[in-house]
């Protein structure tokens, strides 16, 4: 398998994944300048276990909510390509259909669809997400996840480098949380997974598949779905969802995880709060602090434009991407409302 993952074909499949909408980065344009000696020293460094990854660039976004972003060097993202084109195909095939992120042929619009669903059948749900789920990551726990399936050593290997590579990195994202039977050692438990890499992203569905099976098999809850931490469980009785969300608390300490304190059964009628709208079973309506966030980035924008920092395919291209995400929902008036009086300035001079 690692002679697999190190091969010519491999890694240059895995550039052009990490390349894509990229190129003209100039991290990206650096790399692709000596592109066949850089994947050949890649290939070298890998098959003689002599490979290292470099330090992360961390930055703060705050939409939807304050988040520390840490962003591997261009080589390194090409190296977690090349290693998830071998391992997703063999995780994918255990994975609920119900989970939705950073899945082909899933993401958000299909999870919204799917709860809609849900919400016309159930008339009560449950939402639940993780308390900073990336920096609770337990890399102990992952790794012993990630073996139960991975058989080759150099690939656990490689693994192993990368887990390391971001451990302490969101460590100033984690308060810390004991769970029964810890002792005071247990503050230096490695954890956290830093959110910006494809290998993180991938991994957090394979730290909570055991958990979406748990539901769905021990609990036997027929309308669950997980869009990365975000949970959705809807039933008949509000009875049941109480009992499950006890459940749910249980065994996410196993994992060392907890959730929000605020989930608790509610009717479908008050409308799901997921993925940045609101779901009835009939309509959908977009957050109104993601329009005002949007109408924000907006201005941010034709300002930028006006200065000629941003040229007019970009400004395009971002609106065009706001108006079709928010088709998903019952938006017309609103995007009526916000591109009607969208003026574009004339650019400085």
């Amino acid at each position: 398998m690692f002679a697999q993952l190190t091969s010519w074909d491999n890694l240059l499949l895995a550039y052009r994944k990490a390349a894509r909408g990229k190129r003209g980065h100039p991290n990206v344009a650096l790399f692709e300048y000596r592109l066949e000696d850089n994947l050949l020293a890649l290939q070298s460094e890998l098959r003689a276990r002599r490979y290292l990854p470099g330090a992360y660039a961390s930055f703060y976004i705050h939409e939807p909510k304050r988040r520390l972003i840490s962003a591997a060097p261009f080589r390194d993202r090409v190296v977690h390509h090349a290693l998830c084109n071998l391992i997703e195909p063999i995780f994918e095939r255990s994975f609920i259909f119900d989970s939705y992120a950073n899945r082909v042929g899933k993401g958000t619009h299909a999870a919204l669809n799917r709860a809609q669903q849900f919400a016309r059948v159930y008339p009560y749900f449950l939402s639940c997400d993780v308390r900073q789920f990336f920096p609770s990551i337990d890399l102990a726990l992952l790794r012993r996840a990630l073996a139960r399936k991975i058989h080759d050593p150099d690939v656990l290997w490689l693994c192993d480098r990368i887990l390391q590579s971001g451990r302490g990195v969101l460590s100033e994202a984690y308060e810390m949380v004991y769970f029964p039977g810890d002792t005071l050692f247990a503050y230096y438990r490695p954890r956290g997974l830093p959110i910006g890499n494809l290998t993180s992203q991938f991994w957090a569905n394979v730290y909570l598949n055991a958990f979406d099976h748990f539901v769905k098999r021990e609990l036997r809850c027929l309308a669950y779905l997980r869009y990365v931490d975000d949970m959705l469980l809807f039933a008949a009785d509000k009875a049941i969802l109480c009992q499950w969300l006890r459940a749910i608390q249980q065994r996410l300490a196993g994992l060392r995880l907890t959730i929000h304190p605020n989930a608790q059964p509610r009717p479908v009628t008050e409308g799901i709060p997921f993925l940045g709208f609101y779901i009835f079973p009939q309509r959908r309506r977009l957050k109104r602090r993601k329009g005002l966030y949007y109408q924000r980035k907006l201005r941010r924008s034709l300002a930028a434009y006006a200065r000629g920092e941003l040229p007019l395919d970009r400004l395009t291209a971002s609106v065009r991407g706001w108006s079709n995400h928010t088709r998903y929902a019952n938006t017309v008036g609103l995007r009526k409302a916000l591109l009607s009086r969208l003026i574009i300035p004339r650019r400085e001079e």
